[in-house]
Formats: C-alpha cells, structure tokens, sequence
C-alpha cells in the first residue's frame, strides 16, 4: 500500500522519490505547483536558429543555485 503523499511533509515526500524513482505519483506530486506558488520566468536561452545565449544562460543558472541554497536550509 503507498503512503499518502500529499499528507507527508515536503522533505519526507523528497526521500521517499528519491527511493522511488519510478514512482510516478509520487513524483507529480513533489513537483505539483502550488496555485499561490511565484513563477519566476525567464527570457528565452536561445535563439530561433539555435544559437546560445549566454547572458541569458548565466541569469537562469545564477537563479537555480540560489533556490538550491534556499532549500537546502
């Protein structure tokens, strides 16, 4: 029987996909977007043919370590 994953606490529900990588419930749900949740949106990294951005690259990862280090905590 699973547990119930949206009673489990965020880190419990973390470890338990971590253990159960192909558990596709339990993944939906770890990575559900609350309603009240601030999307951070950023510009495209690309551009129509294909060419890099990097300016654009660099802002995206810089705002992806900082969330790391925020849940991390």
């Amino acid at each position: 029987m699973k547990p119930d994953f949206k009673s489990m606490s965020r880190d419990e529900l973390r470890a338990y996909v971590l253990e159960h990588r192909d558990d596709l419930e339990a993944i939906r749900v770890l990575f559900h977007v609350a309603p009240d949740a601030q999307i951070q949106r950023f510009p495209p990294m690309f551009t129509k043919d294909g060419t890099p951005i990097e300016e654009n690259i660099r802002i995206a990862e810089e705002a992806m370590r900082q969330r790391l280090e925020e849940t991390d905590r």
